[in-house]
């Protein structure tokens, strides 16, 4: 399925999806379209999909694009290939890549979140964390920016980029066996010494009286977020904040417009693994408060996750990827919220400086104590 394109009516350009807007709007002679607002059938593109059902049905009936997806060496990134396009560079660190023909047959996104931080809004963002970063080498702002702007005229430096995403409502049954502690008080001669010599003295101490239990938990899922992707360092995702779920609009082309997609290289089996993973510390929760008392040992726990049922959807992330000293870094914002996360080179001068001032600091203390 070929990518969608929107020429403006005035000039013939290529429309772009406005951030924070519902529009499309001209680069070029500043032309906007609106886009169409969603209608009871789009909406309906937003309800779950049945998990057992789509894994039967995928491999023929399912809801699917069939595109070129090129596979970046330099990151890992799986992009998809505009039509057309045989080359490009990676959205996610720069390097050059180029189409192989392979074609991938992927589940198509039901729903996204539009961009609502601008690029230029993302551009301050960056620039004001470069120049926060007192432990990084004192050329670091003005290097990666003028190579982000040098980046920016060959149409790659802070990129919006739609990362993939699943996610999962399910109902989980647990049985489990453990323990529950009760605490309960005792109070007990103990020998001391005072004033150098030994005396008896009575005191009044915890202990736990521990007895076997085993029952049943119930919890209820909705909406467990999985990246589809592993591109993107997990921790830097999830340290950009929460995501607006509750937001979410119909997938359309024209939200796409002017912006990356990434494909999914996490499939829908292992997804749901990992939503799988996601759930333990809730469960685990649940049969500690049923076991109830002072403290709680879980012995086993045997999930059983009935009525499975899941989504594809896009979040907008800004992506700059820059090169310092021949290394890469990488900066992400938040293309809903603005929340920041990203990489940067420590200077070892300044680290081995401030360990000095400290080291010198300690001393001087040491020194007043030790004349007082």
């Amino acid at each position: 399925m070929p990518v969608a394109t929107f020429p403006c009516t005035s000039c013939g350009a290529e429309l772009e999806f406005a951030p924070g807007t519902t529009s499309l709007t001209c680069r070029h002679c500043g032309g906007a379209n609106d886009i169409p607002a969603p209608v009871d059938d789009d909406r309906s593109h937003l309800e779950e999909l049945d998990f057992l059902r789509t894994l039967e049905e995928l491999a023929e009936k399912g809801e699917q694009d069939d595109r070129i997806v090129v596979h970046c060496d330099s990151c890992g990134a799986d992009v998809k290939m505009p039509d057309r396009v045989t080359s490009k560079a990676c959205c996610f660190c720069g390097s050059n890549i180029v189409a192989t023909g392979r074609s991938q047959r992927l589940i198509r996104p039901r729903g996204l979140l539009p961009f609502h931080i601008d690029r230029d809004k993302a551009r301050d963002l960056f620039a004001r964390w470069l120049a926060g970063r007192w432990l990084a080498p004192s050329d670091l702002a003005r290097h990666a920016m003028v190579e982000g702007d040098e980046a920016l005229r060959h149409g790659s430096g802070i990129t919006g980029v739609y990362v993939p995403y699943w996610t999962f409502d399910c109902e989980a049954t647990t049985s489990y066996t453990g323990q529950r502690g009760d605490d309960y008080y005792v109070t007990v001669p103990v020998v001391t010494t005072v004033n150098g010599k030994r005396v008896t003295r009575m005191q009044r101490q915890r202990r736990t009286r521990w007895r076997w239990v085993s029952g049943v938990v119930h919890n209820s899922f909705d909406d467990i977020l999985v990246r589809a992707s592993t591109t993107l360092p997990a921790e830097h995702l999830e340290s950009i904040g929460r995501w607006d779920l509750a937001n979410l609009a119909p997938y359309r082309d024209e939200f796409l417009s002017g912006f990356h997609a990434e494909s999914y290289s996490v499939d829908l089996p292992a997804g749901f693994v990992a939503a799988k993973q996601a759930s333990q510390s809730a469960i685990r929760a649940s049969i500690q408060a049923q076991i109830g008392g002072d403290h709680q040992r879980i012995a086993s726990m045997n999930p059983v996750y009935s009525d499975v049922t899941f989504k594809h959807i896009l979040l907008p992330v800004w992506v700059s990827a820059y090169r310092y000293h021949g290394k890469t870094y990488r900066f992400l914002v938040n293309g809903r919220n603005g929340s920041v996360c990203g990489q940067r080179p420590y200077s070892w001068r300044k680290i081995t400086g401030l360990v000095l001032v400290a080291l010198t600091a300690i001393a001087l203390i040491a020194l007043v104590i030790s004349m007082s």
